[in-house]
């Protein structure tokens, strides 16, 4: 070990200089330990970035292995569309052909929208881009407006401003479905002279006496026969809301709807009659017979009335939507 006439050498004998000396050395001391400390705090800020690029490499590696496996996916299906195209008979998907490959398409584009999500999601993030074509929308649409003002500094309070402008973004909104009790209440009120009581008749229902109103009613006969869903997923779908309605019933609901409606069909059906061209197609289906355990055949027509002069639409005419147009269809038991 050094003495301490070897490290500093002779030292002085005037006490002044001996304190700046002192004081040099402390200084030394102080920088070296200063620079001590940046290496240590430059070690400590290289081996946190490296942890973040360690775990960004992984969390990008993982990413791509998801994209990777929803791009393998894709091609399986574009395959079997492909089979069901170009294959052999025998290889085909079956009769529902266009169902299918409608499905196809779907999961296509559903599947590269995800991957484009993903990869975004880890990409570094962009300025927004304004849409250069404006979505259009119908005129019924409510249009509500959500106005976001700028949070004003404390030096900016109470000083004059003027609007030079404003930027408008539109997205498309939906108000789910909900139900609702409507509550009717007619009061009774008696009179002395001369004696009476009166209260306001009672409103007519499709369903007399019943449960749903004509609104709920609509919603279950266009969810069933425009939109194919049947009465025991409306069933499902409506107790997720707490709402039990069974399909027996949803069906009994459903008979007095085509009771109320046959007039109305009746009056399609004799427009329809009054066209030159009626356009008809007919197919059968089982049905059951009450009481004999069985089911048996009945038929199911279509007519439809085009008046448009010949090679209008061809190909399409007799399920064009025209004001001349009118559908008519009708189940017969055999």
């Amino acid at each position: 070990m050094q003495s301490m006439s070897e490290r500093f050498g002779e030292l002085p004998d005037n006490v002044d200089q001996l304190k700046a000396l002192a004081l040099a050395t402390l200084a030394r001391a102080d920088r070296s330990e200063a620079e001590a400390r940046a290496n240590k705090t430059d070690a400590e800020a290289f081996r946190s970035q490296t942890l973040s690029l360690t775990a960004r490499v992984e969390d990008l590696t993982q990413t791509n292995a998801a994209a990777k496996a929803e791009i393998d996916r894709l091609t399986s299906i574009i395959k079997t569309l492909r089979r069901d195209r170009f294959g052999k008979h025998s290889e085909k998907l079956g009769a529902d052909a266009a169902e299918q490959q409608s499905f196809v398409f779907e999961e296509v584009e559903t599947g590269l929208a995800a991957i484009d999500a993903r990869l975004a999601a880890k990409a570094e993030p962009k300025p927004r881009e304004t849409p250069r074509d404006k979505p259009r929308f119908p005129s019924h649409l409510e249009r509500v407006e959500e106005i976001l003002e700028p949070e004003v500094p404390p030096e900016f309070e109470g000083k004059e401003r003027v609007k030079i402008g404003q930027e408008e973004s539109v997205r498309l909104d939906v108000v789910r479905a909900r139900f609702r009790l409507i509550v009717t209440i007619r009061p009774k009120y008696v009179y002395k002279e001369p004696a009476a009581i009166l209260q306001a008749p009672a409103p007519e229902h499709i369903v007399e006496a019943g449960l749903p109103t004509e609104a709920l009613l609509a919603q279950v006969a266009v969810s069933k026969y425009a939109d194919g869903l049947p009465l025991y997923r409306q069933e499902a779908i409506y107790a997720r809301d707490g709402v039990e309605l069974g399909r027996s019933l949803m069906a009994q609901w459903m008979g007095a709807v085509g009771f109320h409606f046959e007039p109305l069909a009746a009056h399609v059906l004799a427009r329809i009659r009054e066209g030159e061209r009626i356009f008809a197609d007919e197919t059968t289906l089982p049905t059951l017979n009450p009481g004999a355990g069985k089911t048996k055949t009945s038929w199911l027509w279509a007519y439809a009335r085009d008046d448009r002069p010949f090679g209008v639409g061809h190909g399409h005419c007799s399920l064009a939507i025209t004001n001349s147009l009118s559908l008519y269809m009708t189940i017969q038991a055999a």
